[in-house]
């Protein structure tokens, strides 16, 4: 006579304390502890524990291979589990016997029915479908959250460039951002008419360009500063853009302009014999002081104007330039210095023209970084314009009679600046 506990169907698990198993359900009557009367089985009970012959489809058992107790609708043989074998644990795997219990190890030493018939009309439990929704929700916002990641990995940072100078006084880093805005909103004061040369009827803007050029030799003789021939050129413009000169005076408005500038940026000032040598004897000493004069009192003693050296030496700091680049952005804006037609074009776009212009020479293609861009508030394609011009300037350097420029930045003191080839992709319109 079989006992009730090997019956199947009749006992549910039971832990090794001898309680019920965890999560199985609770015994509301029967036989004992561990007993249950079949009948009172309800049918939608989930049917035996998890074990190792789990399939991916839902299989129907067929009356040849399997009997029915027509008393519960229970079948004989334990219904194929729902769940999948990849979300079985270790544990649920591959169960001990001494933990599953009777009803469970009954159902281990049952022969798997090869016939079971495996249909596949049947949905995903809705369980399933949920969870799977819920899995491509995740991975759809991982798969955006990632691109964002992207988006912020390419987009370009803006460098903090005077970050290395917070304990150089020198570099007022405090104030820096401050100047260099009033330099910005001051440098319209220091442009000129572009079309002032029509006002004079002794002299054109050829004889302006002859003269320019001559004094950046004079000036490279001297051995002065940069900043010194900047200032140069802007008080020969800004003194002729108001006062009429003759043909014979524009010499000595060039050699007192740059007397001028001297005596503003420099430490040791050239006497005025030394720029009357220069000038072949072509004046005298009076004559260069009479000039000083009048030059003055007509630009009201305004020699505090931002120049272009100023704009340059902060946009190659945004550049994050190096010596070749320092070299041929100069070397770039010195030409644009010869031509007046440069002139109607303010001092900070020629600063970043002049770098972007060569930072393209060197590189071989376009480019303007965010840093740049944020530090000259101007834009790769406010520059182009100006660009192409300066490469135009470039390709003629070495030809023609104005070549002072191109002597100077072909020595080793300028790392043979002017040897380089010109961008003329930036004028062929070629990236």
């Amino acid at each position: 006579m079989r006992s009730d506990e090997n019956y199947l169907g009749v006992m549910r698990p039971t832990n090794p304390q001898g309680g019920l198993r965890p999560g199985v359900g609770k015994l509301t009557g029967g036989v004992g502890n561990n007993r249950r009367v079949l009948s009172t089985i309800n049918k939608n009970i989930i049917g035996a524990p998890l074990y190792t012959c789990a399939v991916h489809k839902r299989g129907v058992l067929t009356e040849k291979n399997a009997s029915i107790n027509k008393n519960s609708g229970i079948p004989v043989h334990p219904p194929v589990t729902r769940k999948f074998a990849s979300q079985l644990s270790v544990k649920e795997q591959q169960p001990s016997l001494k933990e599953v219990g009777p009803y469970v190890q009954q159902a281990l030493h049952q022969p798997i029915d090869c016939n079971i018939i495996i249909t596949n009309d049947h949905d995903v439990p809705m369980f399933v479908q949920h969870t799977e929704a819920m899995m491509e929700e995740i991975d759809r916002m991982d798969a955006e959250i990632e691109m964002e990641d992207v988006d912020d990995v390419e987009e370009e940072p803006v460098v903090d460039i005077d970050s290395g100078d917070g304990k150089n006084p020198l570099a007022v880093t405090e104030y820096i951002d401050d100047l260099y805005a009033h330099y910005k909103s001051a440098e319209s004061s220091s442009c000129v008419p572009p079309n002032y040369m029509s006002q004079q009827l002794d002299i054109n803007e050829r004889m302006r360009g002859i003269l320019i050029d001559w004094l950046i030799e004079v000036h490279y003789k001297f051995e002065l500063m940069d900043e010194s021939l900047y200032l140069t050129v802007n008080l020969i413009d800004r003194f002729l853009a108001v006062q009429s000169v003759v043909r014979k005076k524009l010499q000595l408005v060039g050699v007192t302009a740059m007397l001028l500038a001297c005596k503003y940026e420099e430490v040791l000032v050239p006497v005025v014999e030394d720029l009357i040598l220069i000038s072949d004897k072509a004046y005298c000493r009076q004559e260069v002081l009479d000039m000083e004069k009048l030059m003055i009192n007509t630009l009201q003693f305004n020699l505090s104007l931002p120049s272009p050296y100023v704009f340059m030496k902060r946009f190659l700091k945004a550049a994050q330039s190096d010596k070749r680049l320092e070299q041929l952005s100069f070397f770039i804006i010195e030409l644009c210095l010869v031509e007046y037609e440069m002139v109607r074009f303010r001092p900070s776009l020629l600063a970043a023209a002049a770098v972007f212009t060569a930072q393209c020479t060197l590189s071989g293609f376009k480019e303007w970084s965010k840093t740049c861009e944020r530090h000259t508030n101007y834009t790769q394609d406010e520059l182009l314009e100006c660009a192409k011009l300066m490469v135009s300037f470039h390709e003629k350097a070495g030809s023609g009679k104005l070549t002072s420029v191109h002597k100077k930045y072909s020595t080793s003191k300028y790392g043979y600046s002017a040897r380089i080839k010109p961008a003329v992709f930036l004028v062929n319109g070629f990236d």
